[in-house]
């Protein structure tokens, strides 16, 4: 069950119908390793502990370097010198604490990712080299593990998803690595910092999508993006039936929670007009207001009890389980949350579509509208 403070933490997305708390919760169940704590895998990282992954693994075998700090936001200048995997699971954990955060200080090899992926859901990938690039392919292929691609240079960026089940694999598209002396690294190209910024968000962005089993990924599509000419486009391939890697991957689909199908919560709401009809009535049930004090002020319906969504836990002893509530706040988003949380605990309640603001708007004008 989620918590009051995990309510209002994740309040901004658990409004979302693709989200509501079924989905929090199956965010907080999921386990996501990210490859590379550097300048992809900080915002991809930041981002997936900020929305409430429950697991975070972080691998990385470097230390970070001062040059580093223009785009990996992990790290500060506090931490040059120290581990990475250390430096980024103590800035992952002030985000949120109620993330769980694994370190691995070790360079991924394909032989290592073969034993460390299956503790995993769903890996990101924020390597800076193709070794890791096809380390990761390979193996999450043969494992059947969704993984979430990114790569930068100079001003543009790309994001893919490979690893879904009858998906195209990296080497569908990009079959051998080039040889090390044809291509440039970061440092002899260089990079501007917030370009990985932006691809390493899409990149968590993804993730959440697969997690979830909301929306279309980015599977059998590569986003490619100019930022110095503000340009997009998106190139459609296929899986190759030559792939070797293809051939070896699992019958059935064993992704985990990256591959389940999501089911929108439908929320149980009553409307203003009804609401009005039942009040004064022989069922007039209990009106909970779960706004804040200043906004209890401007104004309320009837005679309702003011419980902060933050105090839920706290004081829902106050509430008579017996009897219907009908929980409301601004614009019905707050409330939601909250009756779905009453809900669960064995509570009837409904919230009030539209909140206080539809209510003054088909019902009461004298409330004000604020």
């Amino acid at each position: 069950m989620l918590t009051p403070a995990e309510l209002t933490r994740y309040g901004r997305q658990l409004v979302l119908p693709e989200v509501g708390i079924a989905g929090q919760e199956r965010l907080r169940s999921a386990r996501v390793l990210v490859v590379g704590a550097g300048g992809l895998g900080s915002p991809a990282a930041l981002y997936l502990a900020a929305a409430g992954v429950g697991v975070l693994g972080v691998v990385d075998n470097d230390s970070v370097e001062l040059s580093n700090l223009h785009r990996q936001i992990l790290h500060g200048t506090r931490d040059v010198g120290q581990r990475k995997t250390l430096s980024a699971s103590e800035s992952l954990e002030r985000v949120n604490p109620n993330v769980h955060v694994r370190a691995h200080q070790e360079r991924l090899t394909e032989q290592r990712a073969k034993s460390l992926f299956p503790e995993y859901d769903l890996i990101v990938d924020g390597s800076d080299n193709y070794q890791t690039r096809y380390a990761v392919n390979d193996a999450c292929v043969r494992l059947g593990k969704v993984w979430i691609y990114g790569s930068v240079e100079r001003f543009s960026g790309q994001v893919s998803v490979f690893g879904a089940q009858d998906s195209p694999c990296y080497r569908c598209i990009f079959p051998e690595a080039p040889a090390p002396e044809s291509t440039a690294s970061c440092e002899e190209i260089g990079v501007l910092g917030a370009v990985p910024g932006v691809v390493g968000s899409l990149q968590a962005v993804e993730a959440l999508k697969c997690i979830l089993g909301i929306g279309e990924p980015l599977i059998g599509r590569l986003l490619q993006l100019d930022f110095k000419a503000v340009e997009t486009r998106i190139i459609h391939f296929e899986r190759r039936a030559d792939c070797a890697t293809c051939r070896s991957r699992p019958t059935s689909d064993v992704s985990g929670a990256a591959s389940e199908s999501f089911a929108t919560i439908q929320e149980t709401d009553i409307d203003p007009v009804e609401l009005a009809a039942r009040l004064g009535g022989s069922d007039t049930p209990q009106l909970v207001d779960v706004r804040e004090p200043w906004e209890w002020s401007v104004g309320r319906i009837g005679d309702p009890q003011l419980l902060q969504i933050g105090n839920l836990e706290r004081e829902v002893e106050t509430l008579d389980q017996g009897r219907e509530l009908i929980v409301y706040c601004h614009h019905g988003a707050r409330s939601s949350v909250a009756a779905a949380w009453l809900r669960a605990r064995g509570f009837r309640a409904r919230n009030l579509s539209g909140g206080i603001d539809r209510w003054s708007r088909e019902v009461d004008p004298s409330v004000p509208r604020y």
